[in-house]
C-alpha cells in the first residue's frame, strides 16, 4: 500500500485483508460507519468512503435490516439493482386447469416481487398463462383478490398449539408472527386496514388465538388490546413496503442511503446544537432498525398491558 493513500484507502485495504483472511467470512457484517469512525478515529465521510471502495469491488452488499455484509462470493461484483426475474415460459393452459388458489398464488407472487402496484388482472393471466376475463370466474375484483391474498399469507403462518403460555407470551408470540408475515410479504401493510378491515377468516383466528390467555378483562379493554397490537405491527410495517418501493427505484439500500447522508450529517452535528444525535451516532455499539425499534416498542406495548391485567392474572 503506498505511503501516500488516503485514510479510506488504507481503512479499505485493512477490512480487505480480514475478508481475505477469513477472518471475516461471507454473510458475517462488516464494520459499520459508526464502527469505523470510532476505531480509526476518521470522519463518517471518510468510513463511507471506505465501505463505498469494498461495495466497488464486489466484496460487500448491503441486507435491508441487517447492515452491510461481507459478499457470499468476494471476487464477483454484484450489481446495484436487483433483478426482477423473469416469468417462465409455459405452454397455455386452459380454462379448466385454473384454480382460485393459483390465482391467489400468482397475485402475491407478482406483489413480493414487484410491489402491489404491479397486480393486475392482465399481469396475472399473464403469469398463470390465461385470458385475464377468465380469472374473473374465480376472483370477482380487486377487492375479493385483496383479501384472499391477506387470508392467503396468514393461512401460511399456522398458529402454535399446545400448553397454555401466559398472555404476555401468547400476545408476544402473535405479533412476531405478523411481524414475520410482513417481511416476507412488505405489501401486506398497505392492505390491512384498521377502518375498513379485510373479513380474512384466517386472520380473525389468528387474533382470537393471541386474545386466548386474557382472563377477567371487560370486552371493551380486550379489543382495544387486540386492535391496538394490530395496529402496531402493521404501522411500523408500512416502512418496509416503502422501503422495498425506494430500493426497487433507485438500487440503493436503506443502508447506503444512510451512508450517502453521513457527510451532511457531520455538518449538522458539527455546532454542537444535538448532544443527543451526536451521542448516538457515535455509538459504535448503537443498533437502530425497523428491528430494533419493533423489538422496543413491542415490549413498551406489552409492559403497559400488564397493567390492566387483575393481580393474579
Amino acid at each position: 500500500m503506498p505511503r501516500d493513500a488516503t485514510p479510506s484507502i488504507r481503512i479499505a485495504d485493512e477490512l480487505r485483508r480480514r475478508i481475505e483472511t477469513g477472518e471475516l467470512r461471507p454473510g458475517d457484517r462488516v464494520p459499520s460507519t459508526r464502527a469505523i469512525t470510532a476505531e480509526w478515529g476518521v470522519a463518517m465521510a471518510t468510513a463511507t468512503k471506505a465501505l463505498t471502495v469494498l461495495r466497488e469491488a464486489g466484496l460487500v452488499r448491503a441486507v435491508r435490516g441487517v447492515g452491510t455484509v461481507v459478499a457470499d462470493h468476494p471476487d464477483a461484483p454484484r450489481p446495484r439493482a436487483r433483478a426482477i426475474a423473469v416469468p417462465p415460459t409455459h405452454a397455455p393452459r386452459t380454462d379448466a386447469e385454473l384454480t382460485r388458489e393459483r390465482v391467489v398464488a400468482a397475485a402475491i407472487a407478482i406483489a413480493d416481487e414487484r410491489g402491489l402496484a404491479a397486480v393486475s388482472m392482465r399481469q396475472i393471466a399473464a403469469e398463470v398463462g390465461v385470458a385475464p376475463m377468465s380469472l374473473y370466474r374465480h376472483v370477482p375484483g380487486k377487492e375479493d383478490l385483496l383479501t384472499a391474498m391477506a387470508d392467503s399469507v396468514f393461512a401460511g403462518a399456522p398458529l402454535p398449539a399446545g400448553e397454555s403460555i401466559g398472555w404476555r407470551a401468547r400476545l408476544e408470540t402473535s405479533c412476531r408472527m405478523q411481524w414475520a408475515m410482513y417481511r416476507r410479504h412488505p405489501w401486506l401493510a398497505q392492505v390491512m386496514s384498521m377502518t375498513r378491515p379485510l373479513p380474512t377468516v384466517r386472520g380473525m383466528r389468528h387474533v382470537e388465538w393471541a386474545m386466548g390467555e386474557f382472563e377477567g378483562l371487560p370486552t371493551g379493554v380486550m379489543i382495544h388490546i387486540a386492535v391496538t397490537m394490530l395496529n402496531y405491527v402493521r404501522g411500523t410495517a408500512v416502512n418496509l413496503a416503502g422501503e422495498s418501493e425506494a430500493e426497487r427505484a433507485t438500487g440503493v439500500s436503506s443502508e447506503e442511503w444512510m451512508q450517502a447522508q453521513d457527510e451532511t450529517l457531520d455538518l449538522i452535528l458539527a455546532g454542537g446544537e444535538f448532544p443527543m444525535y451526536s451521542a448516538a451516532l457515535t455509538d459504535p455499539d448503537l443498533e437502530l432498525s425497523l428491528e430494533s425499534l419493533f423489538t422496543f416498542g413491542l415490549d413498551r406495548l406489552l409492559d403497559g398491558i400488564a397493567g390492566l391485567i387483575p393481580e393474579g392474572g
